[in-house]
């Protein structure tokens, strides 16, 4: 009996070591998983944290936005003035409405690009008008690239109007230089 009882509590060390090592395993497996859910929580912060940073960077940008479109805009009133555009009659901001007008005319009549390189050329107002214009508006678009982590935004100004409207200048410039 005394060698039952001693097989008995053997047998039952073995099982409760058995048990005890398939526990350990499994805590473990779920140590493993909390260690790589933390780590990808960990990774999420660190982006959500660059990208509230550069938010924080554009919103920056967006507070500024008045400002920056008012030094554009006053730019842009003796330069239409000189080639003879009035801005769009939309509901658009007064820059945008300016650029539009100034986009639509020449899409309408290309000769508002002779127009712009004559006046550039006899007036040096509208010269230094245009070149700051593409100064500021060139800035303002490295600023955004700067900023953006995705890009949407800058490709927005790039591809619309500030962008249409700096090719228009810069090569209006151009042909203005030329002929000196």
């Amino acid at each position: 009996m005394e060698n039952w009882l001693i097989l008995g509590a053997f047998i039952l060390i073995i099982c409760i070591c058995i048990a005890m090592t398939i526990f350990m395993y499994r805590i473990n497996g779920r140590i493993s998983d909390a260690n790589k859910t933390l780590s990808h929580q960990y990774n999420l912060i660190v982006k959500i944290q660059s990208v509230l940073k550069n938010k924080s960077a554009t919103n920056a940008v967006a507070e500024n936005a008045e400002m920056i479109y008012q030094d554009l805009l006053q730019n842009l009133i003796p330069i239409m003035a000189a080639i003879d555009i009035m801005p769009r009659s939309t509901s658009e901001h007064p820059l945008w409405r300016a650029l539009g007008g100034i986009m639509d005319e020449y899409a309408r009549n290309p000769f508002a690009l002779e127009k712009l390189r004559r006046a550039i050329k006899l007036d040096s107002e509208i010269a230094r008008s245009v070149d700051n214009y593409m100064r500021r508006a060139d800035a303002f678009l490295a600023h955004l690239n700067a900023t953006e982590p995705d890009g949407i935004l800058s490709a927005t100004f790039t591809d619309g109007l500030l962008g249409k409207s700096l090719t228009f200048f810069a090569q209006a410039k151009q042909l203005a230089t030329q002929g000196e």
